[in-house]
């Protein structure tokens, strides 16, 4: 009986495996350059080039221009845009794809480190390349990602990647980029609407002085390291280190006024470096962000409203807001992994109620570059930047638009997905039962 017990947990286990498992292989590096010709040029950090090209050498972008194309050594594969747009490719700043594949499948679920303080855990060594969210999302023009672990107050640290390789190290474009906080609820806010919550208001304060006596021992350890260096190392405290020396940000998630504000003074009397992740009320505490200069990632406009005194259109209208009253922000989507695919619809939603078309697009390109930390490299289409682009067939905020091609690195990806594999699987059901020519 128990052999046959454990033979069929072996069973599910491999089974729910080989659905994280997709069958595009990863692109071979870029070895000749890639001219792009005959389209509409984006660049988002200036203005749009009609009839305009692009040349990828050694997966980055050489040049950009309209006009006369430079001489090109032979071996250059030159594709024709036909009128086509080139975007940057698009940024999710919050997910947990490579994390998670299926949610009712536990053992696929690596986000999530048991204990409260596991500041150590790091994002990039649990993902997985092959998971089958990967293709999916980047058929939607979504080639980039923030991958961000959580539970416990110090889940670990986040990573960005790129979505296409052969392993996590492929993936990875800087495997600790920030050091994520759950910020605690001080209970402010539920005050504010009548609720009550003065039990929940103690125990937020005490959860803060918590993570303050937490941030006090690592600057104590390092201290103590300093003097005595043949200390044995406390691994927690160490993975603490380039946020607590400014090196890195604090990735601190906090979605009511009261939790921002009481993240960012507290972020501000350490002299640490934050970036507010959800920001559901940025808009009430907008001043105090601008001040401190603390930038926002707002997790997704599709949503409820935070209290049922405002009006259900409200969370489309925030990123409007932040950006009037002058913060910096970007947009993520609030999706599960196998959703990261709507991202350019959240935009959409934003720009539909607001924010201007060209600060929707910053949002999920350039802006959300910068907050992330690689403003330098990807976000938008300029020399000496990763060849990371992709080309559409109109706007990438309309619903309508299709991804034709996908560039990451100069190399070009396979769009196929799942997605795309049932598509045609049914379209041949039809044509051999007659209903389609």
């Amino acid at each position: 009986m128990k052999q046959i017990l454990f033979l069929t947990a072996v069973s599910l286990l491999c089974s729910s495996l080989a659905m994280g498992q997709s069958r595009q292989v990863p692109a071979p590096p870029q070895t000749a350059p890639v001219l792009l010709i005959g389209g509409s040029i984006h660049p988002v950090s200036s203005p749009m080039i009609p009839d305009g090209w692009i040349i990828l050498r050694d997966g980055v972008i050489d040049s950009v221009g309209s006009g006369m194309v430079p001489d090109l050594p032979e071996g250059t594969t030159t594709i024709q845009l036909d009128g086509r747009h080139v975007y940057p490719g698009l940024i999710a700043a919050d997910s947990q794809i490579g994390l998670v594949e299926t949610e009712q499948v536990d053992v696929t679920h690596d986000h999530d480190e048991y204990g409260t303080w596991t500041p150590e855990t790091r994002a990039y060594i649990a993902l997985n390349p092959d998971s089958d969210l990967i293709p999916v999302t980047r058929a939607a023009g979504v080639l980039t990602a923030v991958v961000n672990p959580n539970g416990g107050r110090l889940p670990g640290k986040s990573t960005v990647i790129r979505l296409d390789g052969w392993t996590h190290e492929d993936l990875a474009i800087d495997r600790e980029a920030a050091l994520v906080v759950e910020w605690p609820r001080d209970g402010r806010s539920s005050r504010r609407r009548g609720r009550g919550g003065g039990g929940s208001s103690s125990r937020g304060v005490e959860q803060i002085r918590e993570i303050n006596e937490f941030f006090n021992d690592a600057d104590s350890y390092y201290i103590a390291r300093k003097h005595d260096p043949g200390m044995k190392p406390d691994l927690r405290y160490e993975a603490m280190r380039d946020a607590i020396e400014g090196r890195t940000p604090l990735l601190v998630r906090a979605s009511t006024a009261g939790q921002i504000e009481s993240a960012v003074t507290w972020a501000a009397q350490r002299d640490l470096e934050v970036v507010i992740l959800g920001g559901e009320e940025a808009d009430r505490v907008a001043d105090l962000l601008v001040a401190h200069d603390v930038p926002v990632i707002v997790r997704g406009v599709h949503r409820i409203p935070v209290s049922r005194h405002l009006a259900p259109h409200s969370p489309h209208e925030l990123p409007a807001r932040l950006h009037e009253a002058g913060v910096t922000f970007c947009i993520a989507p609030r999706d599960r992994p196998a959703h990261i695919r709507n991202l350019p619809h959240h935009a959409a939603t934003a720009a539909a109620h607001g924010l201007p078309r060209e600060i929707a697009l910053r949002s999920i390109t350039l802006d959300a570059a910068e907050i992330i930390g690689q403003g330098d490299r990807l976000g938008s289409i300029d020399p000496g930047k990763s060849g990371t682009l992709i080309v559409t067939t109109g706007d990438p905020l309309e619903l309508m638009t299709d991804v034709d091609m996908a560039f990451i690195d100069g190399r070009q990806i396979d769009l196929s997905s799942r997605h795309t594999q049932l598509r045609d699987k049914y379209l041949e059901k039809y044509r051999q039962q007659g209903r389609l020519n």
